[in-house]
C-alpha cells in the first residue's frame, strides 16, 4: 500500500541524512509502527509522505505510484494523517472539524452527500467523540483533541491511516482505547502507519516494527525480532532488559537504572545522633 524504497531526506544545511535509505511497505490489513530514539528520522518520513520534505533520493509510492505522480487531494483520498502537531486559527466545533475530513472527497463548493455523512457518524463512534461534538476544539483536553483528530482522520477515509504519535496527551484508558481502534482497523483490510515512543505497546499490537537509529533502519521485521536486548541498548544507549508482557506475552522493554559511583564516605550525609 505505501512503500518507501531508499528513501533518503537531508536538511538544508544539516551535516548528514536526517533519513537515510530507508525501505519499507506498510501494507494493507497490519500494523507497521516505525520506532526509535528521539531525532531518528521517525517525524520526517511522515513529513516526506506528506509531501512538506522534499526526497534527495528514493521513492515513496502509494500502490505502486510514486507520491510525485499523485496530486494532494488523490492521495488525501487513499491516505488519512494525523500529524504530531496541529494548531487551528479558529474554535471550530468538533463536528464541523471531523466533517473537514471529507474535504478531498467534496471539495469546497458540493453539498454534503449521504455518502458522506456515513463516513462521519463511523467515524464519530469509533473514535468515541459523541459526547464531544457541540464543543469547540480549543476547550478540548489534550487527549479530547486527540481523539477529535483520530475521528477527523477516519471521516477521511481511504484504504490507510498514517499518525504520528497518536497516544500523546492519553490516559492509559484512552491509550489502550486508541491502539485497539487502529487494530481493529488493521484486521478491517486498512493499512495503519504509525510513529510512536511507546515500544511496548506498539510490540502488542503492531505486525512489523521499524526501528530506526540515526536515521537508518537499524532492525525491522516482527516485535520478537526487533525487541531484543542487544539491538534495544545499542540503538538507546541505555541498559535494559527485554521480558515478556504477561498478559499477552510480547516483548516487553524494561530499562534499569545505572549505579550511582559510591559517593566518598565524607560526602554523605551523616545520621543525626
Amino acid at each position: 500500500m505505501i512503500a518507501f524504497e531508499g528513501v533518503v531526506v537531508r536538511y538544508p544545511g544539516a551535516p548528514r541524512d536526517a533519513v537515510h535509505d530507508v525501505t519499507f511497505e506498510a501494507r494493507r490489513g497490519r500494523m507497521t509502527a516505525i520506532v526509535g530514539p528521539n531525532g531518528s528520522g521517525k517525524s520526517t518520513l511522515v513529513r516526506a509522505l506528506l509531501g512538506r520534505q522534499p526526497l534527495a533520493a528514493g521513492t515513496i509510492a502509494i500502490d505502486g505510484q510514486p507520491l510525485g505522480g499523485l496530486s494532494r487531494a488523490e492521495v488525501a483520498r487513499r491516505v488519512a494523517v494525523v500529524t504530531q502537531r496541529e494548531e487551528l486559527a479558529f474554535p471550530t466545533p468538533v463536528r464541523d472539524y471531523v466533517a473537514l475530513g471529507r474535504f478531498p472527497h467534496r471539495g469546497a463548493w458540493r453539498a454534503t452527500a449521504a455518502a458522506d455523512h456515513a463516513a462521519i457518524e463511523r467515524a464519530v463512534a469509533l473514535a468515541g467523540v459523541a459526547p464531544l461534538l457541540d464543543r469547540a476544539v480549543d476547550t478540548l483536553s489534550g487527549g479530547e483533541w486527540q481523539r477529535a483528530r483520530i475521528a477527523r482522520a477516519l471521516a477521511q477515509g481511504g484504504e490507510a491511516i498514517v499518525l504520528d504519535e497518536p497516544t500523546t496527551y492519553l490516559d492509559v484508558a484512552h491509550e489502550m482505547e486508541a491502539f485497539e481502534l487502529l487494530g481493529q482497523l488493521a484486521h478491517a483490510g486498512m493499512a495503519v502507519l504509525l510513529v510512536s515512543h511507546q515500544l511496548n505497546l506498539v510490540a502488542r499490537f503492531a505486525d512489523l516494527l521499524v526501528l530506526l537509529h540515526e536515521g537508518s533502519v537499524a532492525a525491522s521485521g516482527a516485535p520478537d525480532d526487533v525487541m531484543r536486548g542487544e539491538i534495544l541498548e545499542r540503538v538507546y544507549g541505555w541498559p535494559l532488559v527485554v521480558t515478556r508482557d504477561p498478559a499477552v506475552g510480547a516483548p516487553a522493554l524494561v530499562p534499569l537504572r545505572r549505579r550511582a559511583r559510591a559517593a566518598p564516605p565524607s560526602t554523605l550525609p551523616q545520621p543525626r545522633p
